[in-house]
């Protein structure tokens, strides 16, 4: 079969493909996320982390509803950092396109985790490209129940985050954090950690999510909820 020799490269097997239609001004790599409302993030298990309770960095495969993959995640840091702080630790984290492009930086600064002081809140800032900040991630202070709040570049109110009263699950229920406009009328999301069957929740702390989004957000904010998940992820089930 002919192809142009202008035509993208097709996507390896289990990716998703470039959507032909691109929104204007979208960073390079975004265009994933215009077509879809729905990721799925699985973190791989790491047998070393599984058997010896040696903190690695962590890895991740996003996918699509249709089971295609989106995106690759990685952490970048230190051996001494990931076990001397554990899960409040600082990262860096790389989300990777098929063609091992940088698409996504996340970076979450230390931050002490004290729910009885409105000073010590946890914040991940989104780039994309890495360099260009598009949003960040701000947990509000509240003592019985888990907020944070999605702000853009220009450090707007976007959409607000609020969890549970119990982040755990304890029946093998997925545990969901509803995503609300920013005057908190109306849900138009969800973060949801899922269950991952009784030997993988026990033994290690490779997780499941899902985030939902409306199809027409804006890309910017459909990376910031996916660095929302991450920063969730790691504030209540790094173990």
């Amino acid at each position: 079969m002919y192809s142009s020799p202008n035509a993208a490269p097709a996507p390896p097997d289990g990716w998703m493909p470039i959507p032909q239609s691109i929104p204007k001004n979208c960073p390079n790599g975004l265009q994933y996320l215009s077509t879809i409302n729905q990721l799925l993030v699985k973190q791989q298990v790491e047998v070393l982390e599984a058997l010896l309770g040696f903190e690695t960095n962590n890895k991740y495969i996003i996918k699509n509803n249709a089971g295609q993959k989106v995106f690759y995640a990685v952490e970048d840091n230190d051996c001494c950092t990931q076990n001397c702080c554990g899960p409040i630790r600082p990262f860096e984290m790389k989300i990777l396109d098929n063609y091992k492009n940088e698409i996504i930086h996340l970076s979450r600064p230390l931050a002490c985790e004290a729910y009885c002081f409105p000073c010590c809140l946890q914040k991940i800032e989104v780039f994309s490209p890495p360099g260009c900040l598009i949003g960040t991630v701000e947990q509000e202070w509240a003592i019985f129940s888990s907020k944070f709040t999605i702000r853009n570049a220009a450090n707007e109110e976007v959409l607000k985050i609020e969890g549970p009263m119990c982040p755990y699950s304890f029946c093998g229920g997925d545990v969901k954090f509803k995503v609300l406009s920013k005057d908190k009328t109306t849900v138009v999301g969800c973060i949801s950690k899922q269950w991952s069957g009784f030997l993988r929740e026990v033994f290690t702390d490779a997780d499941f999510f899902g985030i939902t989004f409306p199809v027409d957000l804006d890309v910017r904010m459909k990376a910031v909820m996916l660095g929302a998940s991450f920063l969730i992820d790691f504030m209540f089930y790094e173990k």
